[in-house]
């Protein structure tokens, strides 16, 4: 048996594995990668050339919707791929907001775009629900059961039993007490395990003082300097969690009277999901906008508002619009609340970017700047090794993967100090027998 790694090896998106038993091959993941150059060249590269042939592949077993690992479905389905994609209600629920968004922006953003919305449409039919902790078989040779991961809703940590062995893939863990997803399930066995490392180097603030630091950088934008406050954000778990927060801090009287905005056709979408399976507090003055003049009119607000938008990275989506209209104003604050990855727009604006292009034009980044780690919706390290804690004895191999290299290797190195651990960070395209 053999596992491919075909994505989030030494990097955080592209999160796909090919796992082949002899008997048959199939994914866990199919993720699109995002970042990783100026234009995103080396992402759309790796984007457009599958390493293996999509109509070998027998099924793919999904862990959440999030686009750096669900995002080149449409685009296996369209080179050939006939199976089942299983996941979680949830993700599917949600996969059949993001899918068609991510067509449609693959459509509006590329000369020749990776599918087409009405490709991205035509995959949702290979999709096929499961629960969590039940047993699935996707072939006789093998099971598989879904455990909540605890990152965003519907997401899941994949148990796989195969060949008298049981292989263990993380995905993408949350951090415990999120507000809206309960926390990642222990797992407490596994002959092989894959682990994310996306902050395996450093540890959040706590909740409290990431809420003191939220409600500090709103009342510096808003009260005292007049200003807007942009937040670039996943439409997908963290929207609805900053949501959350605001709606909270409100109750607590921590916050002025603003406008909240949600510029996000796919954040509305996401959150009438969210509202199926979770509770969301109330919030005064929120407002969805899904009509693009709706979007537009936001821009001749100059102050007041707090305005949420994809994408989270600022790689499109209608936040790049917001940034254009609000980042060169020294009295607006641009507030990131989620991971950036190397090569993307967020990235450099955190990295300290002095301009960015936007639209062809360059523009000045004269708005204050803050990072809110804390409310980030992975794990951090002091998590990702309690998590690794609960199994009873370590597993015969251990691989860390879903981190940039320091992050990367700096878990592997923790957990190698564990007795009787053996773990190692992969190649892109390396090949390991289990």
């Amino acid at each position: 048996m053999r596992l491919t790694f075909h994505g989030a090896a030494a990097e955080v998106t592209g999160s796909c594995y090919l796992v082949d038993t002899g008997e048959v091959k199939f994914l866990v993941e199919c993720g699109m990668f995002q970042g990783g150059g100026a234009g995103n060249l080396r992402a759309d590269a790796k984007n457009r050339r599958f390493r293996f042939d999509p109509r070998e592949i027998a099924f793919v077993l999904l862990s959440h919707a999030h686009i750096d690992h669900s995002g080149l479905i449409p685009r296996l389905v369209t080179h050939g791929f006939r199976g089942a994609v299983y996941a979680t209600s949830a993700t599917v629920d949600l996969l059949g907001v993001m899918l068609p968004d991510s067509g449609y922006l693959q459509e509006k953003d590329n000369d020749v775009p990776l599918y087409t919305e009405q490709e991205a449409r035509a995959s949702l039919k290979h999709l096929l629900a499961v629960e969590y902790d039940s047993d699935v078989r996707p072939h006789p040779a093998l099971r598989c059961r879904f455990r909540d991961a605890g990152h965003i809703l519907g997401s899941a940590i994949i148990e796989l039993f195969i060949a008298g062995k049981k292989i263990v893939f993380s995905c993408d863990l949350g951090q415990p007490n999120l507000p809206v997803v309960a926390d990642p399930t222990p797992i407490a066995e596994a002959d092989v395990l894959l682990v994310e490392s996306t902050y395996g180097n450093r540890d959040h603030k706590n909740l409290p003082q990431t809420l003191d630091e939220f409600a500090c950088a709103l009342n510096d934008t808003l009260k005292s300097r007049k200003g807007n406050v942009v937040i670039p954000a996943f439409a997908v778990g963290r929207t609805q969690d900053i949501l959350h927060h605001i709606g909270e801090l409100q109750k607590q009287s921590r916050l002025p009277r603003m406008e909240v905005y949600v510029d996000s056709p796919m954040a509305l979408a996401a959150t009438r999901v969210t509202l199926k399976y979770a509770r969301l507090p109330e919030i005064d003055r929120v407002r969805f906008t899904e009509d693009l003049e709706e979007s537009k009119r936001i821009n001749s607000i100059a102050s007041g508002a707090v305005i949420i938008s994809a994408s989270g990275m600022c790689e499109g989506g209608r936040i790049r619009h917001h940034l254009k209209h609000n980042i060169a104003r020294p009295e607006c604050a641009i507030v990131f609340v989620g991971f950036q990855a190397a090569g993307t727009l967020g990235r450099r604006i955190v990295d300290g970017a002095k301009t960015v292009r936007l639209f062809g034009d360059e523009y000045p980044v004269r708005a204050k700047v803050f990072t809110i780690g804390g409310l980030s919706a992975h794990a951090d390290r002091s998590a990702l090794l309690g998590w690794v804690a609960n199994f009873k004895r370590p597993p015969g191999e251990t691989w860390v993967v879903h981190g940039e290299t320091l992050p990367a290797h700096s878990l592997c190195d923790a957990i190698n100090r564990k007795p009787g651990w053996r773990a190692a960070v992969p190649a892109l395209g390396q090949t390991v027998a289990l």
